[in-house]
């Protein structure tokens, strides 16, 4: 059974079919958008910047806690729902994204599961995932609850807790991702033939060091992920064990799921 917080946070797409061949994890900002949702929600405060005292208050490691400040922050300058709505709406895809989301969702439906483990917020992935009609492809998404309280404010809290030295307080995706996965093989009774992987940050190369060597983690190239997963090969060879392929465009990464599927 999941716990209750989990059932929470995972957005209820009630039972999933348990004969998916594969499950492919995406990451959010700076991967399935071209900007970091965070940073486009300054363009609602008042002449486009936060004031420095509400900069200053940010803490390494706790980003979650800072943008609760700047989210309350911008209530208070009459910013409406609305307003953050059509900032998020307008964010663009990365090069190549929505044609994978294209081919994911016109695969036959026992090729893949598909869920979003992101440190962005449920309201900003929602707005934008609505807006581009792609909504019903993610199976599970997996982020910081955020809901409007009745004075307007756009309120965040964090997802968990978790040990992780590695990774921002209120997120680990990799606890996220290996609870996932053994919640999901023993309701299925049988683990998936492949996981895929798409990221582009440093909390992203943390759930892809879980992978395995028929796994593939598909960073985006020269960001935070990739050079963690290259220092990684050099520093300590045989630890990262999943196939890496780099990604400029999406369409880097349907050249190789097409690959993979026909096996």
């Amino acid at each position: 059974r999941v716990n209750q917080s989990s059932a929470i946070m995972a957005s209820n797409s009630g039972s999933i079919s348990s004969n998916k061949r594969f499950l492919i994890f995406f990451d959010f900002d700076e991967t399935i958008v071209d900007e970091t949702s965070d940073d486009m929600v300054v363009q609602a405060a008042p002449g486009q910047h936060l004031p420095g005292w509400l900069k200053d208050t940010y803490q390494p490691g706790r980003y979650n806690e800072y943008m609760q400040r700047v989210l309350a922050y911008l209530a208070e300058q009459g910013v409406t729902e609305s307003d953050l709505r059509s900032i998020m709406e307008k964010i663009p895809a990365t090069p190549g994204m929505l044609n994978l989301f294209q081919f994911l969702r016109t695969r036959p439906a026992h090729d893949f599961e598909v869920v979003l483990v992101s440190d962005a917020n449920t309201f900003f992935i929602e707005s934008w995932l609505r807006r581009a009609g792609v909504r019903q492809l993610f199976h599970r998404i997996f982020t910081n609850p955020a809901t409007f309280n009745k004075n307007g404010r756009l309120v965040l809290r964090p997802f968990h807790s978790h040990e992780c030295q590695r990774c921002p307080d209120n997120m680990c995706k990799q606890v996220v991702v290996r609870d996932y996965v053994a919640r999901r093989t023993q309701e299925r009774g049988r683990p998936y033939q492949r996981i895929f992987y798409v990221g582009d940050g440093a909390n992203d190369f943390c759930p892809a060091l879980a992978l395995g060597p028929r796994d593939v983690a598909f960073p985006r190239r020269d960001f935070p992920m990739h050079r963690l997963i290259t220092e990684t090969h050099e520093a300590m060879p045989g630890e990262f064990k999943a196939v890496t392929v780099p990604w400029v465009s999406a369409e880097e990464v349907i050249t190789r799921l097409r690959k993979l599927v026909a096996e």
